[in-house]
C-alpha cells in the first residue's frame, strides 16, 4: 500500500472538483483530484460516444452556459482563456415552439421579447415588461448572496442585497409571492394568451414541477436569460474542463483518473485521506467530496459521521417528485431545420441555432404528474437543439448532432427502464420530429440515457443532475440539509464541494470555489 501525502484530495473530477483544486493550488497547496471515470468533467463533458458516428461530438449532460455568465468569476480568476476556453453567445438563445406553428423568441433584449409577445397579446406584452421589473429586483437581491459562502458574514453582499431591497420596496410583495407561490400561479396571474403562458411554463419547467409552493423562484431563469444571455463552449463542454485540468497541472496539481474511491478514511473525528478500490491510499490533510452528498457521506469510514446527519443527507430530496430528464443524443447524416415554425414568422429568422422549447402549459403539468405515477407522459414537453448548428466543428461538414431533453420522465417507471428505454427513446424522437425536420430520416446512431443510467455513470442519487432538488428550503446553509451546509462538519477536514451545497447546480464553479475557501481556512489553523 503506497502513501502519497497531499494537503488536499478532491473526490470527483467534475468542474466543481477542478475548480476547488485550482483555487487551492493557486495558494501553493499540494492537491490531487481523484476521478472514477477515464477523463475529467463529470456532468460537464462532451465527446464521441455514439459508436456509429466517431466524428460527432455529443454532450452527455450539460450543454448551455447560462449560470457561468451570471457568475463569471471562475474562468476569469483561473485564466482559463490561456488554456483554450472560449465561449460564444447564442442569439437568440431560447425559442418557444407552439404546436399550432407559432413561435415566441426569448431575445436577450426584453423589449424585443415584449414585441414578440405583443403579436399574441398587447396586454401580455405590458405584463411581461412589468414582470421583468420584479425579476430585476429579485436578481439584484439574490445574485450577490448566491456568490458568497452562506456560513460567512458577507457584509458586502448583504449590504448590496439590502440596497436592492430598499430600492425596490414597491416590488417586495411580488418578490415575496414568487418566493412562496408556484411558478404556474405566477404565469397565470400575469398572462392571458395560451402561447405566452405555455412559453413561460416550458421555460421554467426545466427547474422542476411548476405547481409546488416556492417554485416561483424558477422564474429567475427568465431574468438570467435577459440580463446575461446564453452561451456555448467552443469545441464542446469538454473544452471547459480540459482547460481547467490544464490550469491545474500548470499550478502543480495532479489528477488521477480511472480511480474509483472505496473509502474516505476518517479516524478519531478527523480525515486521514482516501482509499482507492485498487488498494492505493492517498494521505491528505483535508478531503473535498464534490460527488452527491449522499454518496460522499456513504464513502466515509462507517461510524465516523453522526447518524442523525447521515439520515438527513440520505433523505435529502433528489428528483423526489418522481420525475427526471431523459437524454436522447443523435448523430445525423444531414442538417436539421425548423421549416414549419419559420414559415409562420415572416421575418426570415433561422431557428436552427437556438434551443427550442416544445410543449404547452398542459403538457408541462401532465409530464410531471404522469411521471410521479411511474408512467411515461404522452404529451410532448422537451427542450431540443442542434449543438453543431452553433459550432459546426462538432459534426462533419453538412451534418448535425441533435440534443433532445424531455424534462420530465419517470425516475422509476412501473415497467422498469430496461423494458421501455428503446420504445420511449423512439417516442421522443418521433415527437421532436414534428418540430425539427430531419430527426427521423437522417439518423446515423443514437444514445438514450434515463435517470438510472445517469445515476450509475456519474454516481448521483436518483440521477438528479443538481444533486439536491432546487427550492427555497434547500438553499444557503440548509443545502443539502440543516447541519450539513455548515463551515465545519463533524469530521474535521471533510468538506462537500459539489452541486449539493450552496448555491446549487449549474456550470459556474461556485460550490467548488466556496469549498476551496473553507479548506484554506481549515488548513490555516
Amino acid at each position: 500500500m503506497t502513501t502519497l501525502p497531499y494537503d488536499v484530495a478532491i473526490v470527483g473530477g467534475g468542474h466543481n472538483g477542478l475548480t476547488a483544486a485550482c483555487y487551492l493550488a493557486m495558494t501553493g497547496k499540494k492537491v490531487v483530484v481523484i476521478e472514477a471515470l477515464a477523463k475529467v468533467g463529470g456532468m460537464a463533458t462532451s465527446g464521441a460516444v455514439i459508436p456509429e458516428a466517431p466524428q460527432h461530438i455529443v454532450h452527455t449532460c450539460a450543454l448551455d452556459l447560462m449560470s457561468l455568465r451570471v457568475h463569471p468569476m471562475m474562468p476569469v480568476e483561473l485564466e482559463l482563456e490561456k488554456h483554450g476556453f472560449r465561449q460564444v453567445e447564442m442569439t437568440p438563445g431560447y425559442v418557444y415552439l407552439h404546436p399550432d406553428g407559432n413561435s415566441l423568441v426569448f431575445w436577450r433584449d426584453p423589449l424585443k421579447t415584449a414585441e414578440e409577445i405583443r403579436r399574441f397579446s398587447p396586454k401580455d406584452a405590458q405584463a411581461f415588461l412589468d414582470f421583468m421589473k420584479v425579476l430585476d429586483a429579485f436578481m439584484d437581491m439574490a445574485v450577490p448572496m448566491m456568490r458568497v459562502d452562506p456560513t460567512q458574514f458577507n457584509f458586502g453582499a448583504k449590504l448590496g442585497a439590502l440596497r436592492a431591497v430598499l430600492g425596490n420596496l414597491k416590488h417586495k410583495p411580488d418578490v415575496v409571492a414568487l418566493m412562496t407561490g408556484s411558478a404556474y400561479q405566477a404565469a397565470l396571474e400575469r398572462f392571458e394568451h395560451p402561447v405566452t403562458i405555455s412559453a413561460m411554463c416550458c421555460l421554467v419547467g426545466a427547474a422542476g414541477p411548476i405547481t409546488n409552493d416556492g417554485t416561483g423562484i424558477y422564474f429567475i431563469l427568465l431574468g438570467f436569460l435577459h440580463r446575461f444571455g446564453v452561451g456555448r463552449v467552443v469545441g464542446g463542454m469538454q473544452q471547459l474542463t480540459n482547460a481547467m485540468a490544464s490550469r491545474l497541472k500548470e499550478l502543480g496539481g495532479e489528477i488521477i483518473t480511472s480511480a474509483p474511491v472505496e473509502e474516505i478514511v476518517a479516524e478519531h473525528g478527523k480525515v486521514r485521506g482516501v482509499k482507492l478500490e485498487d488498494g492505493r491510499f492517498i494521505e491528505a490533510r483535508a478531503v473535498v467530496a464534490t460527488v452527491h452528498p449522499k454518496m460522499a457521506f456513504e464513502m466515509l469510514t462507517p461510524g465516523s459521521m453522526d447518524h442523525k446527519l447521515m439520515t438527513r443527507v440520505a433523505l435529502a430530496p433528489a428528483n423526489a417528485h418522481g420525475a427526471s430528464p431523459l437524454k436522447v443524443d443523435m448523430a445525423l447524416r444531414g442538417q436539421v431545420s425548423v421549416k414549419r415554425h419559420e414559415a409562420m414568422r415572416h421575418d426570415g429568422l433561422s431557428l436552427r441555432k437556438s434551443v427550442l422549447l416544445i410543449g404547452t402549459a398542459e403538457a408541462v403539468l401532465e409530464n410531471f404528474a404522469t411521471s410521479a405515477r411511474g408512467e411515461v407522459p404522452k404529451l410532448p414537453y422537451m427542450w431540443i437543439t442542434a449543438p453543431s448548428a452553433v459550432d459546426p466543428s462538432q459534426a462533419p461538414e453538412g451534418q448535425d448532432v441533435a440534443y433532445l431533453y424531455p424534462v420530465a420522465m419517470p425516475v422509476n417507471p412501473r415497467e422498469g427502464w430496461d423494458a421501455i428505454r428503446d420504445r420511449v427513446g423512439q417516442q421522443v424522437i418521433d415527437q421532436a420530429g414534428e418540430y425539427m425536420d430531419g430527426l427521423t430520416t437522417l439518423e446515423i446512431g443514437r444514445r438514450v440515457e434515463a435517470s438510472p443510467d445517469l445515476a450509475k455513470r456519474l454516481n448521483v442519487h436518483n440521477g438528479c443532475v443538481v444533486h439536491v432538488d432546487t427550492s427555497t428550503m434547500r438553499s444557503g446553509k440548509n443545502r443539502p440539509v440543516q447541519g450539513a451546509g455548515v463551515e465545519i462538519l463533524p469530521v474535521a477536514g471533510f468538506y462537500l464541494g459539489g452541486a449539493g451545497i450552496h448555491p446549487g447546480g449549474g456550470i459556474n464553479g461556485l460550490p467548488g470555489r466556496i469549498a476551496a475557501n473553507r479548506v484554506k481556512r481549515f488548513l490555516a489553523k
